[in-house]
């Protein structure tokens, strides 16, 4: 393919291209002078390619070469030509050829860049986040930038195939309570007044579903005003996906499906299907945690029967207050030293929880300090429990609930990674299924679990009257090896179970009026049965392409603290630009 300014790409000419004239043009990776022969490594997004100036083939050039540094911008023209005998480079896939040039024009001049570009020298983060643009000029960005594309590409040519219709829903919205904080925007039409940013599209797309469209999909754009980690950023896109008269059983297919798709065309790999389905309850008690990795060959088990029988005060004393003791076994992990021991110990401390019991499987019997409180028959048990084999690890926490969940999930992960327990060769899908439909707020009172617009269980409606906190839900989320990738529900479509859940969240008709009112008023002009799905691209994008840091899938990132180096924002505006919008600026303190 011939282009506007290049007959090819850096990276793509062959030994069968030896003797064209060709024309590339690129940026210098790399320059090494030799006297007479000048060699440059040519690069752009297609790869590295060898040019060599000759005085005796174009002085012209040849003399401007003298001038060329690193990242100047140039075309050149000139014959494929075979490398010198020994001269072959089979780390590179232009290796076995150069470039004769034959007429050299330099574009542009570049100052020297803050850090190396053709080496792989580590880089402080705020310099490479400052430096954005060069930083993606080193290979590893860009390469998952066409990652990107690539499964967005194959998501719309596939949702597309099973009649989805892709729709654009505003993001000048309407703030709504959606369990983080919003960004706001305000008005200077209607001044005291402001727009939210969406962090998701839930009630346009669940508009939609009324106005009749059926199956909606969108790779949308969401902003949540939130704490920042290596799997989250303040702006973030994901595949929005709804549809209606249809039902999960069908809706985890297609999921199902498209990853299939996404792993087959994008990544070279075969997934199996369907995926493995746990409860939200047996997540909880067999992992600590919602989004449990499957790929760790490791479970929690509860040992609270065996602790009660046992002259262990420790864990008796958590139990008369209500706690629980939980343990895991970690395969061959009695060569754990007692200092290696303390170290977990402090980690699991951070969690809350105030020590780390254990004890060895070895020569067919446990040992610990605390072995002694638990008789023959109580060893056993936990033998049996753990299933444990000789060399193996027990550890123990003991606290309230959600503690003990917490610590022990983290300590597993930890562990895991510490010691290759991992199965990295597998990807492990998993559908979490029957969520609360509450949870309980720090002031005690009903909170949605999901977002208020998520249908109950049918076969717990009666307990939405009596013990509303044990309602499940029909939602589901989607983890892969450890992350929340995704996560949906059926909505709600009869408008007198979406009345009772707003009583049970002590929502005044008033507070529904204005967080919810046109929503509402939607619901009683005849709403299908509908449900729906989004996933999280750039977290899914993560995990293709191996790297455990979401900002290595987005072109443009934040900071840990939502800031942007590259153009120094968020940033002051003008006096003229906040009187236009009737706002003041109070000062900290003030």
């Amino acid at each position: 393919m011939a282009y506007n300014m290049k007959t090819h790409h850096c990276g793509e000419l062959r030994k069968s291209d030896i003797a064209q004239s060709i024309t590339l043009s690129g940026w210098v990776h790399r320059r090494r002078d030799h006297g007479g022969l000048i060699f440059i490594d040519l690069r752009d997004i297609g790869g590295i390619t060898q040019l060599v100036f000759d005085p005796n083939v174009e002085q012209k050039s040849h003399k401007l070469a003298h001038q060329l540094r690193s990242e100047w911008v140039l075309q050149v023209k000139g014959t494929v030509i075979p490398r010198s005998e020994g001269m072959q480079n089979p780390k590179m896939k232009t290796g076995d050829i150069e470039i004769k040039v034959e007429h050299l024009e330099i574009f542009s001049q570049a100052k020297t860049p803050p850090f190396s570009i053709c080496d792989e020298e580590e880089v402080r983060e705020d310099l490479k986040l400052k430096y954005r643009y060069l930083d993606l000029r080193r290979g590893p960005l860009l390469h998952n930038l066409r990652m990107r594309h690539k499964v967005m590409l194959n998501v719309r040519n596939f949702l597309s195939d099973l009649s989805f219709y892709e729709v654009t829903t505003p993001i000048l919205s309407k703030s709504t309570p959606e369990g983080a904080r919003d960004y706001l925007v305000p008005s200077r039409i209607h001044p005291g007044t402001f727009y939210a940013l969406p962090q998701s599209p839930q009630m346009f797309k669940q508009l939609l579903m009324i106005g009749g469209l059926n199956r909606y999909f969108q790779i949308c754009s969401c902003f949540r005003d939130e704490d920042l980690r290596a799997d989250r950023q303040p702006e973030f896109s994901q595949i929005d996906i709804e549809m209606s008269f249809d039902t999960i059983e069908n809706l985890f297919a297609i999921i199902e499906s498209l990853f299939q798709s996404i792993y087959s065309s994008c990544v070279d790999k075969t997934i199996q299907a369907p995926f493995k389905h746990l409860s939200y309850e047996t997540c909880m008690e067999s992992y600590g945690t919602d989004k449990p990795d499957l790929r760790i060959p490791i479970k929690l088990h509860r040992v609270n029967d065996i602790a009660q029988r046992s002259s262990f005060s420790v864990f008796l004393d958590q139990l008369k207050m209500g706690g629980c003791i939980k343990g895991m076994r970690v395969p061959q992990g009695a060569d754990l030293s007692r200092k290696k021991i303390d170290e977990h110990t402090q980690f699991v401390s951070q969690f809350g929880v105030k020590g780390l019991a254990w004890m060895k499987f070895q020569n067919g019997k446990l040992n610990s300090s605390i072995v002694k409180f638990f008789d023959e028959t109580l060893q056993k048990e936990l033998i049996n429990l753990f299933e444990m084999e000789e060399n193996d690890l027990l550890f123990f926490v003991a606290d309230q609930e959600s503690r003990v969940n917490q610590a022990l999930d983290q300590l597993r992960r930890h562990i895991a990674k510490e010691r290759g327990l991992i199965k990295t060769e597998q990807d492990a899908f998993l559908w979490v299924t029957d969520f609360p439909l509450f949870v309980r707020g720090d002031n005690g009172e009903l909170e949605a679990c999901h977002h208020p617009f998520t249908c109950p269980h049918p076969e717990d409606m009666e307990l939405l009257d009596s013990k509303p906190h044990q309602t499940r839900s029909l939602s589901y989320d989607l983890v892969l090896n450890g992350y929340e990738i995704a996560s949906g529900s059926q909505r709600i479509h009869d408008s007198k179970i979406q009345e009772k859940i707003f009583s049970l969240l002590k929502l005044s008709k008033s507070e529904i009026k204005e967080k919810f009112g046109s929503f509402v008023e939607a619901l009683e002009f005849g709403t299908p049965p509908h449900l729906g799905i989004a996933l999280g691209l750039d977290r899914m994008l993560m995990i293709l392409l191996d790297t455990e840091n979401i900002k290595d899938v987005i072109a443009f990132p934040k900071t840990q603290k939502a800031s942007d180096l590259m153009l120094d924002s968020p940033s002051d505006v003008d006096l003229s630009q906040l009187n236009e919008l009737k706002i003041d600026i109070r000062n900290e303190g003030a």
